[in-house]
């Protein structure tokens, strides 16, 4: 075989880990608040870099804005800084596509869910929260979310405004009792239904 049948892989070509996704998408968050961008562009953004496979990809949703991005490397800079070390306030936004969070990510003080047309799954029972009570506030619109919480958690729904065409269950029976973290959830599902439980156990789960 020669020498020359070796190639070099170009760094836009790279892959990406969850933790590099959600990382771009609170620099996203970080623009929007500056003004750099409006709700409609995040929103864009935010489905293109959740799709992201590749360093380019994921680069692309930041190349206009200035200072966010390694031009030589084809790579947003941010990525070795700790995910959300600073921020206190996470967006998760989807359109017609299921928004899924599970395993070890990182939970701030406040989560926004905005979906529409499509599912949402939170799951907490491996989650990195970073205070004792997390506000959720949900905005879905035709479509189900299914949040799953630790034995030792428990929720307040108190603040739920709007079920609407849909159903609300609490399979854990935790709403208002004591438990940390304690999950405030509030605004509304439209369309669909928002159901709460404990992680499934068992050789099937």
């Amino acid at each position: 075989m020669g020498e020359d049948t070796e190639t070099t892989l170009d760094p836009r070509d790279l892959r990406v880990s969850d933790e590099e996704r959600e990382h771009v998408v609170g620099v996203l968050q970080k623009a929007i608040g500056r003004g750099m961008i409006d709700l409609d562009e995040f929103t864009e953004r935010t489905d293109i870099a959740l799709a992201a496979r590749t360093r380019g990809e994921l680069n692309a949703v930041l190349v206009d804005i200035p200072g966010l991005v390694n031009r030589d490397m084809g790579a947003p800079q941010p990525m070795t800084t700790p995910l959300m070390s600073s921020d206190r306030r996470l967006v998760l936004s989807a359109k017609y596509s299921s928004l899924v969070r599970r395993g070890h990510w990182l939970v701030p003080p406040e989560v926004v869910v905005q979906n529409k047309y499509g599912s949402t799954k939170l799951d907490f029972s491996e989650a990195q929260v970073s205070s004792p009570t997390v506000h959720v506030e949900l905005d879905s619109k035709w479509g189900s979310v299914e949040v799953i919480i630790p034995e030792h958690a428990s929720v307040d729904l108190n603040a739920i405004n709007e079920i609407k065409y849909g159903s609300l269950e609490d399979k854990t029976g935790s709403d208002g009792r004591p438990g940390t973290p304690r999950l405030v959830f509030s605004g509304r599902v439209h369309g669909g239904s928002l159901t709460i439980r404990h992680p499934r156990r068992g050789l099937f789960s």
